[in-house]
Parts: C-alpha cells; structure tokens; sequence
C-alpha cells in the first residue's frame, strides 16, 4: 500500500538521484497526519467558536488544576507563543466570559489568569471532543502499536528540545 508521501519520495528519487529523501518518508507523513488532525480537530470544534489559540490557553488553564489560574507569563511559556499573541487571546477569552483577570494574592502588582465558570463548562466540553477526535484518529493502531508510537515519538521530541 502506498500513499502521497511515497509519490513524493519516488518523484525526488528521480529528480535528484543523489539526495536522500528517506527522511521525508518520517516528517512527510508526520506533518501530513497533522494537517488532517488539524482539520478534524478544527471541524470537531467548531460549535465551541474558538478563534486561533483560545482552546490551548483554556485547555492550559484547566489542566493546571483548581483554582485553575496561571500567569500570563506561564502561559505564554507553556504555549510556546509571544507575550503579545497571548494577551491578545487573553483580551478575547475575557470579552466572551472564558476568562477573568484577577490580582495575584502574593503580588499585588500582578495579574493572574483564571478560568471563569462558563469558561471551565466550555473547555471541559470541547475536551470531550478534541480527545475523542484524537482517538478516532489513532483508531487503526492497536494498543501497543499507540504505545510504541508515543515512545518514538517522545524519543524524537525529547532530542529536539535538547537541540534548542
């Protein structure tokens, strides 16, 4: 069985005998795979109305568990985004009643980002969707199949971030 990605590889092979595209029979696949997650993801998601970013900041902060509040700086760490992108997702998850900005008991001067109750019901919903997504994704893979998957892929992850 064959698919897109070994097309690609074939035409290289022929284009330019001397490189090796063996590579892309990885990262092709892999980042192929993510443009249809991301499609299903986005269409699984739709009736939540999240702009770009939205689900992830509401997602952190329900992860981070009660009283489901974080920094603006752990966030935008977290997310691997800019300040700047993550007020501006902070200013539209506060507008819709996601969110709510509250003064940091230890530090006055400082803001910390919490989950609103209609906020918590949103994300806890869409969570439902998104992982079920995700499995339905996974679904031709047996168990130790997904397991050894994760393994690599973790393994891949982990040498990239020691790259950086």
């Amino acid at each position: 069985m064959t698919d897109h990605v070994d097309f690609v590889i074939e035409q290289w092979a022929t284009a330019m005998p001397e490189l090796d595209a063996s590579s892309m029979a990885i990262f092709g696949r892999m980042l192929r795979i993510m443009k249809h997650l991301a499609t299903r993801r986005a269409e699984a998601l739709a009736p939540f109305h999240f702009r770009d970013g939205e689900f992830d900041v509401l997602a952190t902060l329900r992860r981070a568990g009660p009283p489901y509040c974080l920094s603006p700086t752990q966030l935008y760490k977290s997310l691997l985004i800019t300040s700047g992108a993550m007020t501006n997702r902070l200013n539209r998850l506060e507008e819709v009643g996601s969110i709510q900005r509250v003064a940091d008991p230890e530090d006055k001067r400082s803001m910390l980002v919490a989950l609103t109750d209609a906020g918590r019901e949103k994300i806890e919903q869409a969570l439902l969707v998104h992982t079920e997504t995700q499995r339905d994704q996974l679904a031709t893979l047996s168990a130790d199949q997904q397991q050894q998957l994760q393994s690599l892929l973790s393994q891949l992850m982990q040498a990239s971030e020691a790259q950086r």
